[in-house]
């Protein structure tokens, strides 16, 4: 998927990384959302990218994961909501590992206004286990 997203725009790759630029303006050292009629042709171009990507993205997943990925407001948010959703403990992984890979994906999802209850985390941990660790 990422030489495939590079291939089309390398932005629109940046911009999937790097989550979306939305316009904003500072006015007295206050940075503030900017509005539309404000919008210059680099704002909109941003913003073009991001919906770009997005379409990209909602065309590559099948159904079920559309469904869990079609409220994401950014490319950057529907990544990571993939790789929660498909989050699995390595062969010869440690558990230390897993879970700080874990963690580092959550932690991303909760900076662009996703969370989760630490119930379902748990569950998630627990459900990309490999069979090993069932007696365990």
């Amino acid at each position: 998927m990422t030489i495939f997203l590079q291939s089309l725009d390398y932005q629109l790759w940046h911009m999937i990384v790097n989550g979306p630029r939305m316009p904003t303006r500072t006015i007295d050292g206050v940075v503030s959302p900017k509005p539309e009629n404000e919008y210059n042709d680099n704002d909109f171009r941003m913003l073009h990218l991001n919906s770009k990507a997005k379409h990209v993205l909602f065309c590559a997943v099948g159904p079920n994961e559309f469904n869990r990925i079609s409220s994401c407001d950014s490319a950057k948010e529907i990544m990571l909501v993939h790789e929660y959703e498909l989050f699995v403990m390595h062969d010869n992984e440690c558990i230390s590992d897993m879970f700080s890979r874990f963690t580092t994906i959550i932690n991303s999802l909760k900076n662009l206004g996703k969370s989760y209850s630490n119930q379902e985390l748990v569950r998630k941990i627990l459900r990309c286990l490999p069979k090993m660790w069932t007696p365990k």
